[in-house]
C-alpha cells in the first residue's frame, strides 16, 4: 500500500480554489483545476509515493500486474486497471455531452486510425478503445443536467415559457414516440442554421425572464439554467438542448450514474467521479472544444428517463454504503467510522480480491494493510494493491474514505 499522487488537470471551466483546498495547497491557484485523476490511464497517470521515489502506477501494473490487479481481474480486463477515479471541481458548466458504448467506442477509434487523425489531435473523438459509463457522488452540493427527460414534461416547459416559436417544436415532440419525438426535436435543434439559433435562443431566454418575473415556480431551476447557459454561450443549440435534460440537484453523498448514451453536462459543483477507464467524448454544444453533431447523433439514447431512475441503488453493509450500477469496470462506496465504529480497528467489508483505490474526504483515517499502515487526511488517497489487502480501518474522530474497486 501506497499514497497516491493523482494528477491535476486545468481547464477554463474549473476551480482556483476547490481541489487545492481539497488537497491542502495554497488557493487561489494559477489556473483553474478541473480534474484531479486518480488512476492509470495512459493520459495522466497518478503516481505512486514509494520510499525510493515517486513510480507512476501504470509503469507499476506494468511491471506486476498478477500482484497489483490480482489473477481474476487480469482474466477480465488484461494488464490495466479498468476504472478510473476523478475528483471533479466545476466552477462553469462542462459541454453538453456523451460518452460512447462499449461498441461504439472500438469502431469510432478504429475508424479514426485508419483515417489517420492524430490521438493528441484536437479534432479526435475517441482516444481509446473502451467505453466510459460513469458515476457521480456529490462532495459537495452539486448541479447537472442529465438525461433526455419524458417528452410530456418538456412540452409542459416548452409551454411554461410561453414563446410562440417555441409552437411547432412542441408538437414535434406529441406527433410520435417519446424517443422519436425527442430525437426529431433534439437533431432539428442541433442542426439548425446560426441564423435560426440567432432568433430562437434569445426569444427563449426572454420567455424564461418573463416566466421568473411573473413568479413561475415550477420550472424555475429550468428557466435559471438555461439563463445561465444563455449568457455563457450565446447562440448555442445546446441552450436548448437543455430544455429536453432533467435538471438534477444533489446533497453531498447523493449519486448519478450516466450510462451509454446519455446526454449531460455538469453545471456546478464538486464531486467525485469513477468510471470505465476511459477519456472518449462526444460534444454537442456550450464548449469551444471539438464538437462533432453526427457521431454525437450516432451515440445519444434518446429513451426518456427521470431524475430518480439516474439515481443508484445503495446497500449497506457495517461502515459501508455501497452505490450499486451495471458497471463491470468499476465498483464504488462510502467507508464511514462515527460513533461505535470510533477508537478501534473496523474491518472494510472485503468484496473480492481485487485492488482498491482510497480517497479521504472527511477528517483522518488510518488504513491497516497485510505490509504497511498509512493515515490518510482529507484530500489524501492511497493504492492498496490485489496482493495487499484486505484492510481495516481506525479513526479518533468522524471520517469518510470513498473506495473504489473493480466491479463484482
Amino acid at each position: 500500500m501506497e499514497l497516491l499522487r493523482g494528477a491535476i488537470r486545468t481547464y477554463a471551466w474549473g476551480s482556483r480554489t476547490a481541489i487545492a483546498e481539497f488537497t491542502g495547497r495554497p488557493v487561489p491557484t494559477a489556473h483553474p483545476e478541473a480534474e484531479l485523476w486518480l488512476g492509470a490511464h495512459p493520459g495522466d497517470p497518478a503516481f505512486l509515493e514509494t520510499p525510493t521515489g515517486e513510480v507512476s502506477l501504470l509503469d507499476s501494473l506494468t511491471a506486476d500486474p498478477q500482484g497489483q490487479l490480482g489473477s481474476a481481474a487480469c482474466a477480465r480486463f488484461g494488464d490495466t486497471l479498468p476504472f478510473l477515479v476523478k475528483v471533479l471541481a466545476a466552477d462553469e458548466p462542462l459541454s453538453l455531452q456523451a460518452h460512447p458504448s462499449a461498441a461504439q467506442a472500438l469502431e469510432g477509434y478504429r475508424s479514426e486510425e485508419r483515417a489517420g487523425v492524430p490521438v493528441s489531435s484536437p479534432i479526435r473523438n475517441y482516444r481509446d478503445t473502451s467505453h466510459k459509463p460513469e458515476l457521480l457522488v456529490a462532495l459537495q452540493p452539486f448541479e447537472a443536467l442529465a438525461g433526455f427527460r419524458p417528452a410530456a414534461r418538456s412540452a409542459d416547459l416548452l409551454r411554461a415559457l410561453a414563446v410562440s416559436d417555441l409552437d411547432p417544436f412542441i408538437d414535434l415532440l406529441g406527433d410520435q414516440s417519446d424517443a422519436d419525438g425527442l430525437r426529431a426535436l433534439f437533431t432539428t435543434w442541433i442542426t439548425a442554421p446560426q441564423p435560426d439559433l440567432d432568433i430562437l435562443v434569445p426569444a427563449v431566454l426572454d420567455g424564461a425572464i418573463h416566466y421568473l418575473n411573473a413568479g413561475g415556480a415550477e420550472f424555475a431551476a429550468e428557466a435559471k439554467t438555461v439563463l445561465e447557459l444563455g449568457e455563457r454561450y450565446p447562440g448555442d443549440a445546446g441552450v436548448l438542448a437543455a430544455l429536453l435534460l432533467n435538471r438534477v440537484s444533489l446533497a453531498p453523498g447523493e449519486a448519478i450514474f450516466l450510462p451509454a448514451g446519455n446526454l449531460h453536462t455538469y453545471l456546478h459543483g464538486v464531486g467525485l467521479e469513477v468510471m470505465a477507464n476511459s477519456d472518449n467524448v462526444l460534444r454537442g454544444g456550450l464548449t469551444p472544444k471539438h464538437v462533432d453533431v453526427p457521431e454525437l447523433l450516432r451515440v445519444l439514447d434518446f429513451t426518456p428517463t427521470t431524475e430518480a431512475a439516474l439515481r443508484p441503488a445503495t446497500r449497506v453493509d457495517g461502515p459501508e454504503l455501497s452505490y450499486r450500477t451495471a458497471a463491470d469496470e468499476f465498483a464504488v462506496s462510502r467507508l464511514t467510522l462515527d460513533g461505535a465504529y470510533l477508537g478501534h480497528e473496523v474491518d472494510a467489508p472485503a468484496h473480492h480480491d481485487g485492488p482498491q483505490l482510497l480517497l479521504a474526504t472527511e477528517g483522518s483515517v488510518t488504513v491497516h494493510a497485510k505490509s504497511s499502515t498509512l493515515t490518510l487526511n482529507r484530500g489524501a488517497a492511497a493504492w492498496v494493491p490485489s496482493d495487499d489487502g484486505p484492510i481495516r480501518l481506525t479513526a479518533e474522530r468522524r471520517a469518510t474514505l470513498f473506495r473504489a474497486t473493480i466491479g463484482l
